[in-house]
């Protein structure tokens, strides 16, 4: 039985009724959407004080994981600068390093700050924590060249969107655990943290088209896990997980009130809560998933990009002790 649900948006509800619905996800369909050209980054860096330069480094099984550095330019740029260390979403089988990159962009511009951005190998090429590795190896490899990157170590942000979000989650689980390197805050865009897939506003939202719905939710976390069972699935893969939320960096949550991952979402601050951390958690009140990054001038999605950007402003800022 379909439940009752919250509405989307009437501006957002009008724009995606234009959009072609997708396909049910399978191998078929996963090899041609991965042939798409990958996102014009040379286009989002047209007109803005920036410079872009790629890097392979090795992972944690010595396989080579690009990443993509974009710092600011001009001579008033700081000398030490804060980062944004950027997780790309795709459900974890899609996407690559310049998707979604217009977001964190935007903090280059507005907060002086570096981007790196990783690209993790997609399930079910690999499984397991090998793409949380490759996050992980490439967190560690920017704290040890700070210096070389003009940024502030102690001003690391992982953020990361949807799949991207959920792993940066467990990268900075990974982080906490092993004690290095220091993480300043994690923001975490309506992050994909719970492979049981079995909240409301997963059933809320399944059968019918969507962007991200509970069917292709299931089909992502699917070709994540292969063959674990659940009790054996690590919560650095899937965060809900985590027993003890202490001892995280200030953290911000947000998701649409129409959508999949909503109350994991609100689960997960909740539990930071609980453990005496900091969460700043927004629910945007008829957004579907990926609302702010596929139409970002409808006015709710302009709001949840600038609110993030104040709360980055905050959390960076060099007095700030959030």
């Amino acid at each position: 039985m379909t439940l009752v649900r919250p509405d989307f948006d009437p501006e957002l509800r009008a724009l995606l009724a234009e959009m072609q619905p997708m396909p049910p996800l399978s191998p078929e369909l996963l090899t041609q959407l991965r042939q798409f050209p990958p996102t014009p980054v040379d286009t989002l860096l047209d007109g803005r004080a920036a410079t872009h330069r790629e890097i392979t480094i090795p992972g944690s099984d010595g396989a080579q994981i690009p990443l993509s550095i974009f710092s600011p330019s001009g001579t008033d740029r700081p000398t030490a600068a804060p980062c944004v260390y950027w997780v790309h979403g795709g459900g974890m089988i899609m996407g690559d390093r310049f998707s979604q990159i217009d977001i964190p962009l935007e903090w280059l511009d507005q907060l002086g700050a570096v981007v790196v951005s990783v690209d993790y190998r997609l399930a079910p090429d690999v499984t397991g924590t090998t793409l949380v590795d490759d996050c992980y190896a490439g967190l560690l490899w920017v704290a040890e060249h700070a210096d070389e990157l003009g940024i502030d170590p102690a001003r690391i942000v992982v953020a990361g969107t949807s799949a991207g979000g959920g792993l940066a989650a467990g990268v900075t689980l990974m982080a906490r655990d092993r004690a290095n390197p220091a993480i300043a805050a994690q923001m975490l865009i309506y992050p994909m943290l719970d492979h049981r897939n079995d909240t409301t506003s997963s059933r809320q939202y399944e059968a019918k088209p969507g962007v991200w719905t509970r069917e292709m939710n299931e089909y992502g976390w699917r070709a994540v896990l292969g063959d674990l069972a659940d009790e054996d699935v690590p919560a650095y893969v899937s965060p809900a997980l985590a027993e003890d939320l202490s001892g995280l960096p200030t953290t911000y949550i947000d998701a649409g009130t129409a959508e999949v991952f909503r109350d994991e979402d609100v689960d997960y601050a909740t539990r930071i809560w609980a453990a005496g951390g900091q969460a700043e958690l927004h629910i945007w009140a008829g957004g579907f998933h990926g609302f702010d990054a596929l139409y970002p001038q409808v006015p709710v999605s302009a709001a949840a990009r600038r609110t993030r950007t104040d709360w980055l402003t905050r959390v960076l800022s060099p007095t700030s002790d959030a």
